[in-house]
């Protein structure tokens, strides 16, 4: 395993170098104190398997570069590691395609859960934006918590077996164009199928679906391979 850490301190990117070794044994870190040397190493390694970035770049603005290599490398899984964690910052990195945020001062076990979580194909979002603006209820689920309540299949709420397929992708950072591409469907298609994802789940876009989600324990099936 390959994973790029994007942080300009020297002393984060050391400390996440001997978390990363734990997460996976022989995994390969390289690091970058700026957007530049981020982007001529993503250039230079194509099979990176995560990037970990900070949002407060000394060269450039975080969500820009965001922004910049979900369009650019659409199957790289991105986790943002920041010291912000206003709500609006992890709602915007969601919609730019980060696949989790995780804040700086979070437990070394809530770093190795959220990342394990992320590399077997989920998102994690920090348990306080879970509920959208409220205060997380006793009982919310997140990454490395356990629940009573039992989870909901996607057919409990009402979504069709292609329809879960599409929430899937969308679970994984999919654009349309790309879960067009993966499931042999026309664009259109897509889109129709989003807009009843969404008004299943009472959402209005993608990342408040990711929210709804974990919020209602659904079991998202794993991908068929082709």
């Amino acid at each position: 395993m390959k994973i790029l850490v994007v942080d300009d301190h020297a002393l984060i990117r050391e400390a996440l170098r001997g978390l990363l070794k734990e997460l996976k044994r022989g995994a390969i870190v390289l690091e970058a104190s700026d957007c530049g040397r981020a982007l001529q190493l993503i250039t230079e390694h194509a099979d990176l398997d995560l990037v970990l970035l900070d949002l407060q770049l000394p060269d450039r603005d975080g969500f820009s570069v965001l922004a910049e290599l979900r369009e650019s490398y659409p199957a790289l899984a991105i986790v943002v590691l920041s010291a912000a964690q206003d709500r609006d910052k992890v709602v915007r990195a969601l919609d730019l395609g980060a696949l989790g945020f995780i804040p700086k001062t979070a437990k070394r076990e809530v770093m190795l859960s959220a990342l394990q979580l992320v590399l077997s194909g989920g998102v994690y979002i920090p348990p306080e934006v879970l509920t959208r603006g409220n205060p997380v209820p006793p009982g919310t689920e997140a990454a490395g918590s356990v629940s009573d309540r039992p989870p909901l299949t996607l057919a409990d709420v009402g979504l069709t077996g292609r329809q879960a397929e599409v929430l899937a992708l969308m679970m994984r950072g999919k654009s349309n164009k790309a879960i067009g591409r993966m499931l042999n469907l026309a664009e259109p298609t897509v889109k129709n199928h989003v807009t009843a994802v969404l008004k299943v789940l009472k959402v209005t876009n993608r990342t408040e679906a990711v929210i709804a989600v974990n919020e209602l324990r659904l079991e998202v099936p794993p991908l068929a391979k082709s």
